[in-house]
């Protein structure tokens, strides 16, 4: 049994000045203080807010001197352990993503996870190398360093024979360089409050972006899985090109590497599979991926696959960590744009992720200072080499799920990293390429999962479907820089599309409630001499002219033919009255003697459609009131073709002008939808006041903002004819304000039409 509460309230009928009135607006001198006000309670303030940025700057300051090593050491020790296991495979594998050695992984996994334990405010998520951002690199990489820039010269023959040492240099400028502009623009972004840009990349935008960016991910790992060395295309289309020549390529398969790829992927497949159904039993997952790549170094190293069976391997791992380096500033021009699709990309999983996680456990995560922390950890690992990192899903749901309470499990996994590179760097170094290419193709299968989004979003919102589509296009296509900024692009043009394109409804009252709902939709709703307009949208320029279009239609009102057929209908009552006039002087000089009237003077028939024409002479009444039209008329809507609308109008009956309510008396414009309103939407709202006036309709204004009436204060809207006392705080109150004011007693406009002949 549902039970519902009741409520009466008993108030005036509040409009905008008696509201003011009442509850005392702030001026807005009040309410926005002077330039010299700021700068002198800035500098009041100095100490106290250097405190807290700097609290703010480096969160560790705040939570790390409150750490608890009894409640959260161990839990943070366990899950730092289990992530770090699963950063080694990862960023070897994600390291060939990029087209860089793999050691170059493990360093990205381990500097960029340690600034960010400083300057994060997300607890839980996992700084290192992400699939997406590995791609969007090895676009780069490849682009400025392809192999046909390092053949070895035989001589003065060039050789097919790529020197390998000397592009991989490269390669790794060229990433780093790339890492650290992004990492500045992050930075850069954050310290101005930008960091709502992430906003803009809808959730259909980020899932069709990534799905695309797996295809270009398998494509990219086909070399290695079937051993051939198609050629490097890059642009619109590489993806294609690319796919074309692989294809071409697979009679040249080589068949050891494709086994060791099969039966990798095999494995992995079934292992995965059986760790999620072991899952719930288990406290911690199988490392499926680490045991994946202690097995084939094993097998590899035993059965020397490199030698033996020509299959390409990770080769020489130095150990040790390498010198940081200045980047080579001159690759910035090159990369500028890469760098910001880096930035935006990576900032928008990384806070999608960290709300997503604070949301769940109870805490709030910064956005600005999310965007500062991601820019250093990029900007600063790029001077060790690192390439562009932001969290990894997988690697954020091990850290929560194995108990992990704080950034401490960020270091204990960098700890592991930096273990691996020191000692056991060297062990990896007949590592099969082929694995670990498997080991990216496997862990896409999520990726691949986010297809089925089509279906959804085709029963739920068929614009975000068009939006998801056009992306999934765009960076097929286009590649992974320019599809990102054809996929937002577009994405911005919708959202234009659905403030220039709302629903417009007129609304009814719910019989014994204060509330108004679409007449459209529902039945038991009424509406009586007032009709309730609102937009789903805010008014403004790009949507102003679509709002007056809606508000004539569903109003049923025609302005400008009905002010033409008004001011017609009193032409012609006036021609009356003088007429009347001229009989009544006749009559009386007939009785006094005077001389006779000609007849002719006075030869009117009239017609059945109550106009009169003297004698065989064009139609008079016409002229009349054109002329009338063209000494008085002001009207705002249509006024420029005045003289054609006249024209068009000369036979317009009372039954042509289509729905002809003369019983609406006011009109209620709702614009509780609105939250600005700008200079062209201003003067098209006293455009409306002015030329419903013409006929006699009342308007109103309900539901502004405060925001909403201070621009209109400031653009001068209110004057003598159009005051406060036209808005109202709510719909209700406007509506009683009109039944109260005109209601019944509504005088209906006299229509002068002579319904009979004179015989």
């Amino acid at each position: 049994m549902h039970l519902f509460g009741k409520y009466r309230v008993e108030r005036e009928v509040l409009d905008e000045q008696r509201l003011e009135e009442i509850t005392q607006r702030k001026a807005y001198s009040d309410i926005h203080r002077s330039l010299t006000e700021q700068l002198r309670d800035s500098l009041r303030c100095t100490l106290p807010k250097l405190k807290r940025g700097v609290m703010s700057s480096l969160p560790v300051l705040y939570w790390l001197p409150k750490y608890s090593v009894w409640d959260y050491g161990m839990p943070d020790l366990v899950s730092g352990i289990s992530v770090g296991i699963m950063h080694l495979p990862q960023g070897m594998a994600y390291a060939l993503l990029a087209s860089l050695p793999p050691v170059f992984g493990l360093y990205t996994s381990l500097y960029p996870a340690l600034i960010y334990f400083f300057f994060g405010t997300s607890r839980h998520i996992s700084i290192g190398t992400f699939t997406v951002l590995s791609i969007m690199v090895g676009s780069v990489t490849e682009r400025l360093a392809p192999d046909v820039d390092f053949l070895i010269m035989n001589g003065t023959n060039i050789t097919s024979e790529v020197d390998i040492a000397a592009r991989d240099s490269f390669r790794v400028q060229v990433a780093a360089a790339t890492t650290v502009l992004g990492g500045l623009i992050q930075v850069l972004l954050g310290v101005v409050k930008f960091g709502f840009v992430g906003t803009y990349l809808s959730e259909p935008l980020v899932r069709a972006y990534t799905t695309a960016a797996a295809a270009h991910a398998v494509v990219a790992q086909l070399k290695y899985i079937f051993g051939v060395s198609p050629t490097r295309f890059s642009g619109p289309l590489s993806l294609v090109y690319t796919l074309k020549d692989v294809c071409s390529l697979l009679p040249h398969t080589h068949l050891p590497t494709l086994v060791v790829s099969a039966v990798t992927m095999a494995l992995l497949i079934a292992a995965k599979e059986l760790n999620s159904f072991l899952s719930p039993k288990l406290p911690v997952p199988i490392p499926v991926e680490l045991i994946t790549i202690v097995a084939g170094t094993l097998v590899s190293s035993y059965a020397h696959l490199n030698s033996n069976y020509t299959v390409s391997v990770v080769g020489e791992i130095p150990s040790g960590l390498s010198s940081p380096c200045v980047p080579d500033v001159r690759l910035f021009g090159e990369v500028i744009g890469d760098a910001f699709a880096l930035a935006i990309v990576g900032y928008a999983i990384s806070i999608s992720l960290g709300k997503t996680f604070a949301i769940k456990h109870g805490y709030k995560v910064d956005s600005n200072q999310e965007l500062v922390a991601l820019g250093l950890s990029n900007a600063v690992g790029g001077f060790f080499q690192c390439f562009s990192v932001c969290p990894s899903m997988s690697r954020s749901l091990i850290q929560e799920s194995t108990g992990g309470k704080t950034q401490m499990a960020g270091v204990a996994s960098a700890l592991i990293v930096l273990v691996t590179i020191l000692k056991l760097g060297t062990l990896f170094q007949e590592l099969p390429k082929a694995i670990l290419a498997s080991i990216v193709f496997v862990n896409l299968k999520g990726m691949f999962k986010q297809y089925a989004d089509i279906v959804t979003l085709w029963r739920s919102s068929k614009i975000d479907l068009v939006v998801w589509l056009v992306t999934w296009v765009s960076t097929m296509l286009l590649n992974l820089d320019l599809g990102l900024a054809a996929s937002i692009t577009f994405a911005l043009f919708t959202v234009i599309f659905r403030t220039q394109m709302p629903t417009y409804s007129v609304l009814g009252n719910v019989p014994g409630t204060e509330l108004y709902v679409d007449l459209e939709t529902h039945r038991q709703v009424r509406q009586k001499g007032v009709t309730i307009f609102r937009s789903s949208a805010t008014v403004y320029f790009a949507n102003a002219d679509l709002y007056l279009e809606a508000l004539k239609k569903k109003s049923g009102l025609d302005i400008s033919k009905m002010i033409i057929y008004k001011r017609r209908q009193e032409a012609k009552q006036r021609r009356r009255e003088r007429r009347a006039e001229r009989r009544a002087k006749r009559t009386a000089e007939g009785l006094s003697g005077s001389p006779a009237v000609s007849v002719e003077e006075d030869a009117w028939t009239e017609r059945e459609n109550g106009t009169y024409l003297k004698g065989g002479a064009p139609d008079s009444t016409s002229l009349g009131w054109m002329s009338e039209l063209q000494d008085g008329d002001t009207t705002t809507l249509g006024s420029s073709s005045e003289d054609t609308l006249s024209r068009d109008l000369e036979r317009v009956s009372l039954g042509s002008l289509g729905k002809w309510t003369w019983d609406i008396h006011s009109i209620i414009l709702d614009l509780s939808t609105a939250n600005f309103i700008d200079i062209v939407a201003i003067k098209m709202m006293k455009n409306v006041f002015q030329d419903f006036s013409e006929i006699d309709v009342d308007i109103y204004m309900a539901g502004c903002q405060a925001s909403v009436v201070e621009q209109l204060e400031r653009s001068e809207f209110f004057s003598d004819s159009i005051t406060k006392r036209h808005l109202f705080a709510s719909v209700h109150d406007a509506v009683l304000y009109c039944l109260n004011h005109r209601g019944q007693y509504f005088v209906h406009f006299h229509v002068f039409v002579h319904s009979t002949r004179r015989k």
